[in-house]
């Protein structure tokens, strides 16, 4: 199998049908800071039993195709000595690393942001592939607000991306490129369709300029939303509408897959999204979830550090993965919903 076949086989599965990625890739002060918020004290050990225990969910390989690490995670073994990447395998769970390491005012446009992490990537590449990863993740951030993003910041962000996607293909892996707009603000879902576009149409020329195999990458974007501070919500059918024309006008047809960011929603809310997008048919690229909280909440809430809870925070995070699957094959509604009760 040629390097180009590897990737596009990859990338396909980690979009199959009916599944999707869970994003775990929390910083360490990210996971600590969630773990405060609950009551759970913060150490190598309890980050690592918490991520375990969402791995070895029984049934996660019905809904969850890969899981994206951070460096901590890839490194560790679990309590029975496996390495975490041979936990995820054997669960038939692509195993995936964040190499981006986080944002750091622009220079010169210092109230926007730029991810750091290319220099050295090659090596690291090279490293997490020997660990066993399969695939990647950066992300770029743009904040709506007054004159932001500029086309300096949009522009900046989309070359790295594009580096980054590069070097992850060269090293035989697939990247996932996530550009996202957050929901931060008060802007209307007009302004966040009008900045997502320009982001979008900026990273795909940056991509294409820089080589990248279109057919061996995953996007993660964000879903086009008002802002939460913006006074009118709007309904899943006007989100969907409007992400929708907005990639449309974007992303090229040859990208397999469209992993979507929960981006601060709720589970339920993400998925009625979602569904909305995927209850549309003949799209050219398959549609589904990539979500970090909107998987984890309530299962880290019924877990709080003790394994006495695992049980119910395991039924909890499957029932999450439940629903974002059924969102990703348009037969999700809140009735649904409430069909399973979890206790804790």
């Amino acid at each position: 199998m040629t390097n180009q076949e590897y990737l596009e086989d990859t990338a396909n599965a980690l979009v199959a049908r009916g599944k999707g990625i869970l994003a775990v890739d929390e910083s360490t002060a990210t996971c600590t800071k969630r773990f405060a918020e609950l009551g759970i004290v913060s150490t190598v050990d309890s980050r690592r039993d918490y991520r375990e225990m969402l791995f070895t969910t029984p049934g996660i390989e019905d809904y969850i195709t890969g899981a994206i690490m951070y460096d901590e995670t890839i490194r560790q073994n679990g309590a029975d000595g496996r390495p975490l990447v041979d936990v995820l395998t054997a669960a038939g769970v692509l195993p995936g690393i964040k190499v981006d390491i986080g944002t750091k005012p622009l220079a010169n446009a210092p109230a926007e942001t730029i991810t750091e992490g290319l220099d050295g990537l090659r090596d690291r590449l090279n490293e997490y592939r020997e660990l066993g990863a399969r695939f990647t993740k950066w992300r770029a951030v743009f904040t709506i607000d007054h004159d932001m993003p500029s086309r300096y910041g949009i522009e900046t962000n989309a070359h790295a991306l594009a580096r980054y996607a590069v070097l992850v293909q060269e090293a035989g892996l697939v990247p996932i490129v996530e550009p996202e707009v957050l929901l931060d603000g008060g802007h209307d879902i007009h302004w966040c369709q009008e900045v997502t576009e320009a982001v979008l149409r900026s990273v795909f020329e940056q991509l294409v300029a820089q080589h990248c195999l279109l057919e061996g990458m995953v996007l993660k974007p964000n879903m086009v939303t008002p802002g939460s501070e913006y006074g009118h919500q709007a309904t899943p059918s006007e989100i969907a509408e409007l992400t929708l024309k907005t990639l449309r006008r974007c992303v090229p047809a040859a990208v397999p897959g469209i992993a979507f960011l929960s981006g601060g929603q709720s589970g339920e809310e993400a998925c009625e999204n979602l569904n909305a997008m995927t209850s549309i048919t003949q799209l050219p690229w398959q549609l589904t979830f990539s979500f970090g909280r909107a998987l984890q909440y309530p299962a880290i809430e019924i877990w709080g550090g003790h394994s006495t809870n695992v049980p119910g925070a395991q039924a909890a995070f499957l029932h999450r993965a439940e629903m974002s699957s059924a969102a990703s094959l348009g037969s999700y509604s809140r009735a649904r919903e409430r069909e399973v009760r979890v206790s804790g």
